[in-house]
């Protein structure tokens, strides 16, 4: 093909590969292709995609060529989208003269970009516009051709070692092509400064282009990293996009809009409307989009761990530093920062309350450990012991403070919500509560939060945002001179995210450690009900013997529902939740210092609350004379099914409902049956039951249900009902029951086997009964077998 027509097919080749913006052209589905379930396709995209594949070299050709491709401004996100709308011009030097007026008499607006701008934005946006794409079953997005292509592309273009490689079709004394105008531009109003692009301001200070080929190609790594951060992170709503813009910006647009509401006809306030609208569309990142943050996020701190160490001398350094360097030593701060931390407050105000969190928490805490992908490693013998923070790390810390305490004080408003019982939930606290209590973490956090406190002496009040903003997206050379003061910068770093008048709370004050103490509390309740659940299925498989199977063991007909969690998550869950919790405190008391004497009483305050076997958790309540009354912890108790009452029938254990395991027509005969010999034995039946010898203890072993007030003794309900009188009586409801008629069956269909009449096996049962009965007598007087 001729370089016009690569031209010509290049949007169409690009939208067949990635799926059109609107979503409906899925494409090649990349996020779903995997090599076991596509082992042809696989390899094949891979290579076609590849830096250095086909698809690059036709990129590379387009781009010596100057070649622009207009991309639709209502399809960036919706924040840039709505500024661009408004004529206001975002910050990020990505967007610089590119907005042009449509041609040919389109609608809407359009950037223009040049082929590699063109590709990856392609490449980035499909990961939000083809969400909603068909979806095949037990796909692992970290295996799928997506992510693999994203973890390619950083390496290529963000390397850790050596540098960018140049691209096939490169002009090495040229200057990198900038858009030009094919229609009058649009009038803008800034965010705040323009900023020249990073090639552009370094070649400035170059004596000779040709001497660092480098120079010339970083704009492909700072265009890449744009691009991602742009379309993963730039996402959040109207209140904190009004929240970011400085006193400064807002009187600016102001101004503007006033201007041009008098010259323009039609409605600006409709324009604006609509501009609004898209700041609040409900932006929901899926758990495959949160995980390629992750893998973003970790390949830029091993890209910034990379940097050589920096030359004794100051001269030496402005001197032989490479862009690449450069780059590297102000990318997080400078490109990623401040939306991360705003991407991160979205997740962790919309996430649901599930066990999905978990993508979200892992990408936050990879954020916060950068001596994770630091070079070097920990001795050998200090394998098996926590590696202590190192102190070259403090001024990262302080320079990201409230990605540490701000967001650890959403997780715990989080963690106060969930069920931690379960052990998906148990494990997030628990990794919360290891990274926080590695050696030394947490005094680096509080010397930030005294440096942050300290009184203002360096930054006047009313230059907020001007002066201080990162002005994330533009390039890093373009910024102010480096602070030194450590306290500046930190006071610079959490005024730019949150604004001057931002009521900073304490990681470590008042009023965190009584949430963290709520929270140590919440853990040991759930230790407790994991407890209580693990020895609520044990036992009455312990203790059921072979008898039971054919109803000759007590049975609990009148209990409350026994089923729970633990169906579902099995013993081997259980022991994990209690492993994690336990870890989990030992971490938050070393981190706040909490005392054990707090801890005794904690774990007694839990204890409290349960009966005489110290299974069963009552929610916290108070007596007063109409029974038990919730308190607000009960209430919260219950909500959050830490702890529930025992829902039991309390009424006539005859006349309640007809269980779906039991024959109704047997169960009324039965009860016809023994109400007729209740009501015909009644006085004989209290005679033998008041006698004290052998057979009034045979009697009330099989006509009474001693259990029956000690259990309503002990429910949550008025105390009038523990004065109704609960006779002996004959109950026969047990026959009725299908287990016990299948029971009876088998024994007589064995017993047939061995030439043994139907009349002489209930003669043999009888017998063997009345035996057992006489034996449970001597040592369990008050159980009843025979009840269900």
């Amino acid at each position: 093909f001729s370089l016009k027509e690569l031209h010509g097919i290049f949007p169409w080749l690009v939208e067949s590969i990635f799926g059109s913006l609107d979503g409906i052209i899925v494409g090649w589905n990349l996020r779903c292709l995997q090599g076991k379930t596509n082992p042809t396709e696989y390899p094949v995209a891979l290579d076609f995609l590849d830096p250095s594949g086909p698809m690059m070299k036709l990129v590379y050709k387009l781009q010596a060529e100057e070649y622009r491709y207009d991309f639709p401004v209502s399809y960036l996100p919706g924040p840039v989208k709505a500024s661009i709308q408004e004529q206001v011009l975002p910050e990020c030097s990505l967007y610089h003269n590119k907005v042009q007026l449509p041609s040919s008499g389109g609608l809407g607006l359009n950037l223009a970009l040049n082929p590699f701008e063109y590709y990856m934005f392609y490449f980035a946006i499909s990961l939000i516009t083809q969400k909603n794409s068909p979806i095949t079953h037990h796909v692992s997005p970290s295996n799928s051709a997506y992510f693999i292509l994203v973890d390619t592309y950083l390496k290529c273009f963000l390397p850790t070692e050596g540098s960018v490689l140049p691209p096939p079709y490169s002009n090495p004394g040229g200057a990198i092509p900038s858009p030009t105008p094919r229609s009058p531009p649009v009038p803008f109003t800034s965010y705040g400064m323009h900023h020249t692009s990073l090639l552009k301001r370094h070649i400035a200070h170059q004596p000779s282009v040709n001497a660092d080929p480098a120079s010339q190609e970083i704009w492909r790594s700072e265009t890449l990293l744009q691009i991602f951060v742009e379309m993963w992170l730039h996402h959040y709503s109207l209140e904190m996009y009004q929240k970011m813009q400085s006193p400064h910006v807002k009187l600016e647009v102001l101004h503007y809009r006033l201007s041009i509401s008098s010259k323009h006809h039609g409605s600006p306030a409709q324009s604006s409307y609509q501009a609004l609208h898209a700041y609040q569309e409900a932006f929901k990142p899926t758990e495959e989009h949160v995980l390629v943050v992750r893998l973003l996020v970790k390949h830029l701190h091993a890209f910034s761990n990379s940097l050589k160490p920096e030359p004794l001398s100051p001269s030496a350094h402005s001197h032989t530093a490479s862009p690449l360097e450069e780059f590297k030593r102000v990318v997080i701060p400078r490109f990623v920062q401040e939306k991360l931390y705003i991407f991160l407050q979205h997740c962790f105000g919309h996430w649901p309350l599930d066990a999905s969190f978990r993508a979200v928490l892992e990408m936050w805490l990879s954020y916060l450990q950068p001596w994770r992908y630091a070079p070097e490693k920990p001795p050998q013998s200090a394998e098996s012991l926590p590696r202590s923070v190192s102190e070259r790390w403090a001024a990262f810390i302080q320079e990201n403070l409230l990605m540490y305490t701000k967001l650890f004080v959403r997780f715990l408003n989080r963690a106060l919500r969930t069920d931690l019982v379960s052990p998906k939930n148990a494990l997030m606290v628990f990794r919360v509560a290891k990274v926080f209590a590695q050696p030394n973490l947490a005094e680096m956090i509080l010397k930030g939060e005294q440096l942050f406190l300290e009184p203002e002496l360096v930054i006047p009040h009313r230059q907020h945002r001007l002066f201080m903003t990162s002005t994330l997206g533009g390039s890093f050379l373009s910024w102010p001179p480096t602070i030194t003061d450590a306290s500046f910068k930190v006071k610079s770093h959490v005024y730019s995210l949150e604004g001057q008048d931002f009521q900073y709370k304490q990681m470590f004050g008042t009023e965190v450690r009584n949430l963290v103490l709520k929270l140590a509390q919440l853990i040991c309740q759930a230790q407790q009900t994991a407890k209580s659940l693990s020895d609520h299925s044990v036992e009455p498989t312990a203790s059921q013997s072979f008898l039971s199977w054919f109803r000759l063991a007590p049975v609990e007909m009148n209990g409350s529902y026994t089923g729970n969690d633990l169906d579902e998550i099995g013993q081997d869950s259980i022991k994990k939740t209690d492993e994690y919790l336990e870890k989990a405190l030992e971490y938050l008391c070393q981190i706040f210092k909490l005392n054990e004497a707090q801890l005794t009483q904690m774990m007694m305050k839990c204890g409290t609350a349960q009966d005489e076997n110290g299974k069963k958790q009552l929610p916290d309540c108070v007596e007063s004379e109409n029974g038990l009354i919730l308190t607000p912890l009960g209430r919260y108790q219950i909500i959050n099914g830490l702890r529930r009452f025992e829902v039991q029938y309390q009424g006539d254990t005859e006349l309640q409902p007809i269980r779906s395991y039991e024959n109704a027509t047997l169960v009324r005969l039965l009860f016809r049956l023994s109400s007729a010999l209740n009501e015909r034995f009644a006085d004989q039946m209290d005679t033998l039951c008041s006698r004290e010898d052998f057979v009034g203890r045979l009697c009330r072993y099989h006509l009474t249900n001693p259990q029956l007030l000690q259990k309503i003794r002990y429910s949550p309900v008025v105390k009038d009902r523990t004065s109704q009188n609960w006779g002996p009586r004959i109950s026969l409801r047990f026959l009725a029951s299908y287990r016990t008629l299948l029971s009876l069956l088998m024994v007589y269909f064995i017993a047939s086997w061995f030439c043994i009449g139907p009349v002489s096996c209930t003669f043999i049962i009888l017998i063997g009964y009345s035996l057992y009965a006489v034996i449970m007598t001597f040592f369990f007087e008050g159980w009843k077998p025979h009840e269900h």
